[in-house]
């Protein structure tokens, strides 16, 4: 996302926190920080506001205190880059389909992993011409310096409720699918963010 869009969309995040129960706001934050590399070091102050906000009974300014260091601490990570409206978001990786699946909702998907970031295209094409369109994008968008492409995953995906289900195609690899799992299992809240736009 760019510079233009960050201040509006932080100011929307923070109001929508505002206007929040404390409990849910504490409840997202807790399953959202259960999936990052670093929850140890979150677990603490999640377990005292929790034990603290269950025994402030009908005190408004002990609420009000934890509330707002909830509300400091989603601000924080929203800084530091993440989206914790993924919190409610799940990764499925779901064997392998083939063109039968557009029947289920399921269209088509390539996904190119990078040094540090990943870059997809969906479409009504085949798998490698969806992957050949989107090396020409990558070539014009890296003129000087060529992305390196780490890997290459020619997949399915479908939107099911707050899951994003993918599977590998008829062009995927067994090993090839096989990484995108363990990258997955180690990384999920990373790839759904560059996969948000997914519709």
């Amino acid at each position: 996302m760019g510079r233009k869009n960050a201040k509006p969309l932080l100011f929307r995040n923070l109001l929508s926190d505002h206007f929040s129960d404390t409990w849910r706001l504490l409840s997202e934050s807790s399953r959202f920080l259960s999936r990052v590399p670093d929850f140890a070091g979150y677990e603490e102050d999640l377990r005292v506001w929790r034990r603290d906000l269950q025994g402030a009974g009908k005190s408004g300014e002990e609420q009000r205190r934890i509330r707002q260091e909830i509300i400091e601490l989603r601000k924080s990570l929203r800084e530091q880059g993440y989206d914790l409206s993924l919190a409610s978001q799940n990764l499925l990786l779901d064997g392998f389909r083939n063109d039968a699946s557009l029947a289920e909702g399921f269209r088509r998907l390539v996904v190119f992993f990078c040094d540090a970031d990943i870059h997809w295209l969906a479409g009504g094409d085949n798998h490698i011409t969806l992957a050949e369109l989107l090396e020409q994008q990558l070539r014009h968008i890296f003129q000087r310096r060529p992305a390196a492409i780490r890997s290459k995953h020619y997949l399915w995906y479908c939107r099911r409720g707050n899951d994003l289900v993918l599977s590998g195609s008829d062009t995927e690899t067994k090993d090839d699918f096989k990484r995108l799992e363990a990258i997955a299992e180690a990384k999920s809240l990373f790839i759904l963010s560059k996969l948000k736009g997914l519709r």
